[in-house]
């Protein structure tokens, strides 16, 4: 697989919002095939974020019955609400460029459990994540985000 290409796909997603550079797809992983994609849409509804856009277009399109073929690359770490979502969907594998700590750092708002917590806590799935993917790029998203009221991930 080519996690930088399909990071890459994930970051010009980012950029269709710039004060939420929270972009996401999912891939199915035999194939290579982009199967969903997905920016974060919180000014529509607070439970929009890229990735759970992503997961409601798959699930519309293809409905599937097994996720743990796919993978899901996202330009931020996960949060708990998405990586719960990851979780009960079944996806096996999760990449993202810039981590929680680093937005929080930053002073974007984040709740602080990482999402190898939530796997960690969920013992009926087995989920792979992998972080620093394309990580310099990702966090120039975030560095660059214009500042202000929407300097934060609600």
């Amino acid at each position: 697989m080519n996690h930088e290409y399909f990071m890459r796909r994930a970051i010009e997603l980012a950029l269709e919002v710039p004060p939420f550079p929270f972009g996401a797809i999912l891939v199915k992983r035999e194939t290579g095939e982009i199967v969903a994609e997905g920016f974060n849409q919180s000014a529509l509804n607070p439970t929009f974020h890229g990735e759970m856009v992503a997961i409601n277009r798959c699930a519309e399109l293809l409905q599937p019955t097994d996720w743990s073929g796919f993978d899901l690359y996202t330009t931020a770490e996960p949060c708990p609400m998405c990586q719960s979502a990851i979780q009960w969907a079944g996806i096996a594998c999760v990449y993202y460029g810039t981590s929680i700590p680093y937005l929080t750092e930053h002073n974007w708002q984040q709740i602080n459990i990482r999402a190898s917590e939530v796997i960690a806590q969920t013992t009926f799935r087995k989920t792979t994540i992998v972080g620093g993917i394309l990580e310099a790029e990702c966090n120039a998203l975030f560095d660059n985000a214009p500042k202000g009221i929407f300097h934060q991930h609600i």
